[in-house]
């Protein structure tokens, strides 16, 4: 994903780059979009505040899913994968101490929860979730399997393409941002309801992660990369906030 970096220049957001709230399609837009004029609330003090994220909440294998949820001497069954990025602000500098989450399904495409009905087997070694800080540069990674792709009851024959879950948290509770990330080549992609509802295929490539050659380990894992723009005109697409942090 390239960046023009205007350093010390604000950036405008681009509302035309996210998609509109009711679009039919993907079913579930229907419901959830607003029906009527949308309304502003004052946010509260445990909104705006929060603590201060470091290295030290973290476990030795918060961003390892391969083997963070494993019995000892297993792993994850699937193919070993590192998802490396960096996460930027509009000017396209690095943003530190930023605590991203991520939750994925497993290599057959299901998640560990309850509700989750798919066919595929759950993999006992797998817990599909994990968490990371970035660096003094904004940079994060972490090591995991690729997910399958999984149906879902939008249409008579929907598949949701393979894709990887992140929340990225601000200096307040208030400021987290989610999104998702699909793996490059993945031809569900152009197929998915979801993903069809983004305005253009800038916006669809800005949540596609290549394959990263350069940074994997050999007979070992492959690599995608992910940036992730918190706001200006070459932001990500966030589900839960358009306008970015």
């Amino acid at each position: 994903m390239s960046l023009s970096v205007q350093k010390g220049k604000f950036i405008p957001r681009d509302r035309e780059w996210q998609p509109e709230a009711l679009t039919p399609a993907y079913k579930s837009s229907v419901k959830r979009s607003p029906q009527a004029a949308l309304l502003s609330f004052p946010s509260t003090l445990s909104e705006e505040t929060s603590p201060i994220f470091n290295n030290n909440i973290l476990g030795p294998l918060d961003n390892d899913l391969i083997f963070n949820h494993a019995k000892p001497g297993e792993s994850a069954i699937g193919a070993r994968i590192i998802v490396h990025g960096q996460i930027l602000d509009e000017n396209g500098i690095g943003i530190p101490d930023t605590l991203v989450e991520f939750w994925q399904a497993n290599a057959g495409g299901r998640y560990r929860h309850k509700n989750d009905r798919y066919l595929a087997n759950l993999d006992p070694n797998f817990g599909g979730c994990g968490r990371t800080i970035t660096a003094e540069n904004g940079f994060y990674e972490f090591r995991t399997i690729q997910p399958g792709p999984y149906p879902w009851p939008n249409g008579g024959n929907d598949w949701r393409p393979a894709h990887i879950h992140f929340s990225i948290f601000g200096y307040g509770f208030v400021q987290r941002l989610i999104t998702q990330m699909y793996f490059e080549g993945d031809p569900h992609i152009k197929l998915c309801p979801i993903v069809n509802s983004l305005t253009s295929k800038e916006a669809v490539d800005a949540l596609t992660a290549p394959l990263d050659m350069k940074r994997t380990i050999p007979m070992n894992c492959r690599a995608f990369k992910f940036n992730i723009v918190l706001r200006g005109r070459h932001q990500t697409y966030f589900e839960n906030r358009k306008e970015g942090l």
